[in-house]
């Protein structure tokens, strides 16, 4: 049985995440200490969001013991999308996507394009037709993507966001397998190093 809680934060995450944990654990008549692990959307992503979800993953995983699972946020949602071959996009903000691309693999996901920021209409090519667009890129750069990917798409899902739920079902064969890290070994994945366009770079 899988039970979450949810809450569309905006810019409150810091605000809301610990209360919402301790209630999820009341809820369930957990404690911290009953638990196998910790996961946490590890990115690409906002960063101040990445941030406050590692920190937040490190530090009820240090101080119970626990190992800590990454999950990369387009993994999710192509968990989330309900199809074989998914390619899985994010509004990066500046004028770019948060892209990836993934093909079942019997339980599992084979990541056929790596996460990675670039432009909409210079995102990396598929092979092959069926694939599932997701993600709210498609929402914003819809026009450019499409074009992109022209006869390829089979259909997009442009309002699936990551979920807790995807990153909690794709961290259970991980700690299953005892392959969670130590809490200080987890780290956010940035994919993009800087977060402002100088001024020579604006449109």
């Amino acid at each position: 049985m899988l039970t979450f809680r949810e809450e569309l934060a905006g810019q409150k995450h810091s605000e809301f995440i610990l209360a919402m944990i301790d209630a999820l654990l009341g809820a369930s008549n957990l404690e911290l200490a009953h638990l196998n692990g910790v996961a946490f959307g590890a990115g690409p992503g906002s960063f101040t969001g990445l941030r406050i979800a590692c920190g937040v993953a490190q530090g009820l995983a240090f101080g119970a013991g626990l190992p800590v699972v990454p999950v990369g946020t387009l993994l999710a949602l192509a968990e989330a999308a309900g199809a074989p071959r998914v390619v899985t996009c994010l509004d990066a903000r500046m004028g770019e996507i948060y892209h990836a691309a993934y093909q079942r693999n019997g339980a599992g996901w084979s990541e056929t394009v790596a996460p990675n920021v670039c432009k909409a209409d210079a995102a990396p090519a598929l092979e092959g037709v069926d694939w599932v667009g997701c993600g709210g890129g498609f929402a914003v750069f819809g026009d450019a993507l499409a074009a992109r990917y022209h006869g390829q798409l089979a259909r997009v899902q442009s309002r699936i966001f990551p979920h807790a739920r995807e990153v909690a079902q794709l961290a259970l064969p991980v700690l299953a397998a005892g392959h969670g890290l130590p809490a200080e070994q987890a780290v956010p994945l940035y994919v993009r190093d800087k977060v402002a366009s100088k001024m020579h770079e604006r449109p």
